[in-house]
């Protein structure tokens, strides 16, 4: 064990996110997403929601400022009669960590299914709530 590092961060986790560089992208994925399918790299946190790993993750890696939005949620599918009240606290998550650069981008499912294809790591969490994946741009230590 470490000091100051999140419980909930694998020692796996923790690896790829050393690995990974400025602009490089990372997916918390909820329980309905085809994580296995899409990851270049899977972690596994099963036990673990999203926000709560939206949290650890922010006290270690900065978003990205060269950009407009450095996260992105998947939009609902139109059609879908639901409002994902997980935003909500997704949006109170990144604030607390990134006040001046939490623009969030929704995307259209299938925009967002290529995009996770292309992210360096997607995290598969036990997350039950619908509309709960989100995809975060690694910004520079500073």
């Amino acid at each position: 064990m470490l000091k100051g590092i999140p419980s909930v961060l694998s020692p796996q986790l923790l690896k790829i996110l050393m690995e990974m560089g400025h602009g490089d992208e990372i997916v918390i994925a909820d329980g309905n997403f085809p994580s296995a399918s899409m990851a270049k790299n899977l972690v596994r946190l099963d036990g673990h929601g999203v926000n709560e790993i939206l949290d650890a993750l922010l006290q270690l890696m900065p978003l990205d400022t060269y950009v407009d939005e450095p996260v992105a949620l998947m939009a609902v599918v139109k059609g879908d009669d639901v409002k994902p009240t997980i935003w909500e606290d997704y949006k109170s998550t990144i604030n607390k960590y990134e006040p001046e650069n939490c623009k969030i981008q929704f995307m259209d499912r299938f925009d967002f299914y290529e995009r996770a294809k292309n992210a360096y790591a997607v995290i598969a969490t036990g997350e039950t709530a619908i509309y709960a994946n989100i995809l975060l741009k690694k910004g520079v230590v500073k």
